[in-house]
């Protein structure tokens, strides 16, 4: 959705060896993890890190890691634990992918850094072996990264022996307004009538039932707004057949390459997921000056602080009031536009989140017998 950093000139490692080598592991394709993986390898090659990503063959289609600078290599077990083999630090970026990290490092000294994508505990079998699954990555890991407070108060909950705040940068601002915003309403028929926005794979966490909910109070109001969703995924069919049994004034975009243009031309932006560590939408919604109205769960409310408007999750009514009281006030509108830019102001930079992850690579470094 965003650029990738601007290169800074090699640097030698001041651990004194040959250039640092490092395996990113990548499990899936979801937008927040696959971004940051790929402004890690453009800001690591850039800084004369030998960097390989470890991902399924579609990351790496939608990502260009080798256009990053990254070596890449196909997320099979015998070339995971072939490109572990040969690495200084692995770094894996989820649950599922630490485990499967861990289980390549066997044999290996390499330390395995973590960056921790846990979420509140599922019920049943499914939530034991979550948890599961969480105590054994967290004990194996030498650093959990976790990218919200509650993320690190969870890996310490799950036994990690050193988990720290690692706050993970959107990449690149995000332009104030569209290059054409009367062209991108145009194209989604929005032109005289409010435009929402949301963006995000098609799955349950997301919260998108909900958001139809209050798109049917929407109904009625007066221009009715445009409800845009994009983002691909296995709940497609089932709000599709919502939207046209109920008439529902929503379309369903699908994956777009151009979701940042998109949000910048829209009056404002929901997010209504059941968890969030520190949501891409949220940072580039606070960036373009579009005013957000989010679920206060996770890293959100320390994220975006008076910067939003923050509803309960799964609150129909709060939801559905929140939007249509932005959509009838250009002056909140306006407010929240300048307080997002004054918050994302106060954030990380992409080159900030690099360094601090490169410094904990050289401290693992340093801890290792020369």
């Amino acid at each position: 959705m965003s650029s990738s950093p601007v290169p800074v000139p090699a640097q030698a490692p001041p651990y004194g060896r040959t250039p640092l080598r490092t395996v990113q592991v990548l499990d899936g394709v979801g937008a927040g993890s696959g971004t940051h993986v790929r402004s890690l390898a453009t800001g690591l090659a850039a800084r004369g890190v030998r960097v390989t990503v470890c991902a399924p063959a579609e990351a790496e289609r939608e990502y260009d890691f080798t256009g990053a600078g990254a070596s890449f290599a196909p997320d099979a077990v015998s070339a995971l634990r072939a490109a572990c083999a040969g690495a200084d630090v692995v770094h894996a970026h989820g649950v599922r992918a630490g485990l499967r990290a861990s289980l390549a490092l066997r044999g290996h000294r390499a330390p395995l850094v973590v960056s921790w994508h846990g979420a509140p505990e599922a019920g049943g079998a499914l939530g034991r072996l979550s948890r599961l699954l969480e105590r054994r990555v967290a004990r194996a890991a030498a650093v959990v990264l976790g990218s919200s407070s509650d993320q690190v108060d969870l890996a310490r909950l799950r036994g990690a022996r050193d988990a720290r705040l690692a706050a993970v940068a959107a990449p690149g601002p995000v332009a104030a307004t569209a290059a054409d915003p009367g062209k991108a309403r145009a194209e989604l028929g929005a032109v005289e009538r409010p435009l929402v926005i949301a963006v995000g794979s098609l799955v349950p966490r997301r919260g998108y039932s909900v958001l139809l909910d209050a798109a049917r109070e929407w109904r009625g109001l007066d221009p009715v707004p445009l409800l845009v969703i994009a983002g691909e995924g296995p709940q497609r069919d089932e709000l599709a057949r919502r939207i046209e049994l109920e008439a529902l004034p929503v379309r369903l975009l699908g994956r777009r390459r151009d979701a940042a243009e998109l949000l910048a031309a829209a009056d404002v932006a929901v997010l209504t997921s059941r968890w969030e560590g520190r949501s891409l939408l949220a940072q580039e919604a606070l960036r373009a000056g579009v005013a957000l109205v989010a679920t206060a769960v996770g890293g959100v409310p320390e994220l975006v602080r008076d910067a939003a408007v923050l509803v309960p999750y799964g609150d129909r009514g709060a939801l559905s009031a929140a939007v249509a009281g932005l959509l009838g006030d250009p002056a909140r509108r306006a407010e929240l536009a300048a307080a997002g830019r004054a918050q994302a102001a106060t954030w990380p930079s992409e080159d900030d989140t690099v360094a601090q992850v490169l410094a904990v690579y050289d401290e693992l470094m340093e801890r290792r017998p020369r």
